[in-house]
């Protein structure tokens, strides 16, 4: 398959619910790390967690199909997805 089968993508995505605090970056980086994908991941001051997600589309829905849930802790009631521009980090990373 090449990229003309599967295109690079990249999407800003803000999760809401209980994403802080239950381990929702590490293991998202964990998760994107397994996906070869470009970006990072950072918790906001207002409770919810940012990411941007860069890297072939199924890889990515991939990963938004996983931050859905989250890891075991976490609760999320809303993820918000938003296609974006640009070069992504890489590896995928927390940011600070």
């Amino acid at each position: 398959m090449d990229e003309k089968d599967n295109p690079a993508i990249t999407v800003r995505v803000l999760v809401s619910g209980r994403v802080q605090g239950v381990g929702y970056r590490y293991a998202c980086v964990e998760q994107a790390h397994a996906r070869t994908l470009a970006g990072w991941v950072r918790n906001l001051p207002d409770g919810r967690v940012e990411a941007l997600l860069q890297g072939a589309e199924e890889d990515v829905r991939a990963l938004l199909g996983w931050m859905k849930d989250g890891p075991e802790l976490a609760r999320v009631d809303d993820l918000s997805v938003t296609p974006e521009t640009g070069e992504a980090p890489f590896p995928f990373q927390v940011h600070k």
